[in-house]
């Protein structure tokens, strides 16, 4: 095995033809190539929709009004309405499985911007009326000071919690934002934290451009009552937030006198439903991915097939010889896979190597990106199954040949002239 009169042996075969072992061993490169590519694209994307779930909680579900498309009870259809606060007690008293049941309100409606002065700095920003339960709800990374307590809602107090393109605008680079005062709506709010946002894209921007206080000083600052914009919810472990978010629905439409089949005065959305399929669908792209590389990379192992093949047949009268001075089956089986091993080792390996330093080079491209794409890349658990595979793949290359290297008649072998 470590002889290295054999190992020399073996490379001269190999490179009797150099163009003929160069094109089949790029074969097997290149499947290795796609294939550790293929797996740390599927890795990135999987790592960017990750990061936009990392924002909220996985068990979360959302809900708010529209109008009715369905008239009930004397109410005609196309009625607006909104969600109230009484909400909640009536949500806690029929569906125990519900954890956190938090009120949002976003001044002018989702979406919507708000002026915010500083100095002579101001800047549009989404205004959100908050509960301090929301960070059980959305993940807020607090970078300085802190988020809303139940003092800043016992006591309406005029405070606020700022995302990271609020102090980019407001403030100067380098300058502290906790413990200034900006102006909302004409009255000054103390800024108590801030805050960068977890999630990427468009979700990732508006929950930078968020100023969060407390629900009651907004109530009181705008005179919106008791209603809400909408409800963040959570279950409690081992409960489905699907099954809990259907019931909910029932509850608020008997509450808010909706016809049981209007499915569309309520909008709602269910992280947990979400993310399950997004999971399914990454489970069903990883295996495409395995397919579809090991395919490419079987072209390449046919390849060497055939390659040995052609080898044996070259060698047919060496062989002959060799059995006919005393070399047993097995010897000759094992030069002749030792051989495709080696040429399907070292291609691999190439491709292997190429495949990494491509991810790697993408991923250093994209790092501080904030696209549904982010560090792609492979395991080192997939790169030994990688590895594996390549090793079957050499052993199974060199098979057929070695076998029909020992079927030879040394007799029949010794006749031929090549």
């Amino acid at each position: 095995m470590f002889d290295l009169d054999h190992w020399r042996e073996i490379a001269v075969s190999l490179m009797a033809n150099k163009l003929r072992t160069l094109l089949t061993a790029f074969g097997v490169a290149w499947g290795m190539f796609m294939l550790v590519v293929l797996l740390g694209s599927g890795n990135g994307l999987r790592n960017g929709i990750e990061r936009d779930f990392a924002g909220q909680a996985k068990n979360s579900f959302y809900v708010w009004t529209r109008r009715t498309t369905l008239p009930y009870r004397g109410f005609p259809r196309g009625r607006g309405f909104w969600l109230q606060l009484e909400d909640i007690a009536a949500l806690r008293a029929s569906l125990p499985e519900l954890d956190i049941i938090a009120p949002r309100s976003q001044m002018g409606g989702f979406g919507s911007n708000f002026n915010v002065v500083r100095g002579a700095k101001s800047g549009s920003f989404g205004l959100m009326a908050d509960v301090p339960e929301l960070v059980e709800v959305l993940n807020r990374k607090m970078v300085a000071g802190r988020f809303l307590n139940p003092l800043d809602l016992a006591e309406s107090r005029k405070v606020c919690v700022i995302g990271s393109r609020v102090v980019e605008t407001l403030f100067a680079p380098g300058e502290e934002a906790v413990g200034e005062w900006l102006t909302i709506g004409g009255s000054d709010y103390l800024v108590v934290g801030r805050f960068e946002p977890q999630t990427a894209g468009s979700q990732g921007d508006r929950d930078a451009r968020a100023i969060h206080v407390p629900m009651t000083t907004y109530q009181r600052a705008f005179g919106t009552g008791s209603a809400i914009g909408w409800l963040a919810i959570t279950t409690r472990e081992g409960h489905s937030a699907a099954a809990a978010e259907a019931r909910c629905l029932e509850v608020l439409k008997r509450r808010h006198q909706v016809h049981p089949e209007d499915d569309r005065a309520f909008g709602h959305w269910n992280t947990e439903e979400e993310y399950q399929k997004i999971q399914g669908l990454f489970t069903g792209i990883r295996w495409l991915v395995w397919v579809v590389g090991i395919g490419t990379l079987t072209a390449g192992v046919i390849g060497i097939g055939n390659i040995m093949l052609v080898i044996v047949r070259e060698r047919t009268h060496e062989i002959g010889i060799r059995r006919a001075i005393g070399a047993t089956p097995w010897s000759v089986m094992r030069q002749v896979m030792l051989e495709a091993l080696l040429l399907t080792g070292v291609a691999g390996y190439l491709g292997l190597f190429a495949g990494v330093v491509a991810l790697e080079l993408t991923s250093s491209t994209l790092a501080a990106g904030d696209g549904m794409f982010s560090r792609p890349g492979v395991s080192f658990v997939t790169t030994l199954q990688a590895l594996g595979i390549l090793v079957m793949a050499g052993l199974i290359a060199g098979l057929l040949p070695a076998q029909r290297a020992v079927a030879v008649s040394p007799v029949n072998a010794l006749r031929t002239d090549t």
